[in-house]
């Protein structure tokens, strides 16, 4: 199979369930709500992490948001929130859950770009404070230029939570399969069909651009530190307890951090 074009933006409407079944469903979700879960709760504690109050209730965008696996359960806690994607399948699964958490008051679902939510909101509805980007910008053709877009977005004072596919992993994984063809190349495309991104990042990379935004990192999190190393599908799938358990407990470590499968990076914009 050819290697996937990188020159636009990936729609998911060809694998929505795949992209449901293997990034949200099982351990691997699970993992990635855990940390996201801990870091909200330690650094921008909002519900449903503690009580909502009048002064706590944000006004939230999820770009690229896809079924909105994070963002939908604070706006069924009680915050407003904006999510946009390109690809309609994916809205349709958020369309769903938005129901199910009789969240619809709250929530308004648009079929666009993040680059374009400007065309699609009215003047004083395009600030937020909280905008989720979370596995988007390794898809897009333009992602620090999709980032300054978001931020202009962003209030002052607000918080940008932000996940990406790190390359570090990636290397490392090839490595231990022993596709040294791939590392050799520097060749990270995917393949026609994979849910590999096209574009990973670098920590050391997304860190550089926040210094040069003068965005504070509250916090600095790796997603998945040891889970995707184990091969062996039988020995990932046993004791999901302490999975969870120890993927915390060395989330923010060295060395461990720096090769989680991604990165969550939770950052303010300055006053």
């Amino acid at each position: 199979m050819p290697p996937e074009p990188s020159l636009q933006d990936r729609n998911f409407d060809d694998l929505a369930d795949r992209f449901t079944r293997n990034i949200y469903g099982g351990l691997k979700g699970q993992i990635r709500l855990a940390v996201l879960a801990r870091d909200f709760g330690e650094y921008l504690p909002i519900a449903p992490y503690v009580p909502l109050t009048p002064n706590n209730q944000l006004r939230i965008l999820d770009a690229g948001g896809g079924q909105g696996q994070f963002s939908l359960p604070l706006a069924a806690a009680g915050h407003r929130l904006v999510l946009c994607d390109i690809s309609a399948k994916m809205l349709a699964k958020a369309q769903q859950r938005v129901a199910e958490l009789q969240a619809e008051p709250r929530v308004q679902l648009l079929h666009c770009a993040a680059q374009q939510l400007a065309e699609h909101l009215p003047p004083e509805q395009q600030s937020f404070d909280l905008i989720i980007c979370h596995a988007l910008i390794e898809w897009v053709a333009q992602p620090f230029a999709l980032l300054d877009t978001l931020l202009a977005r962003l209030r002052p004072g607000g918080h940008l939570s932000l996940i990406f596919y790190n390359q570090h992993g990636l290397v490392y994984k090839n490595l231990l399969r022993t596709n040294y063809k791939k590392i050799k190349n520097l060749d990270y495309r995917a393949f026609r069909g994979s849910l590999t991104p096209s574009k990973p990042q670098t920590p050391e990379a997304l860190l550089a651009y926040a210094h040069s935004r003068d965005l504070q990192v509250k916090c600095h999190s790796g997603i998945r530190v040891f889970y995707d190393y184990i091969l062996d599908p039988e020995q990932r799938a046993r004791d999901a307890q302490s999975v969870l358990e120890l993927e915390l407990k060395f989330s923010r470590q060295l060395p461990y951090r720096d090769l989680g499968r991604y990165i969550h990076l939770l950052l303010q914009k300055p006053l």
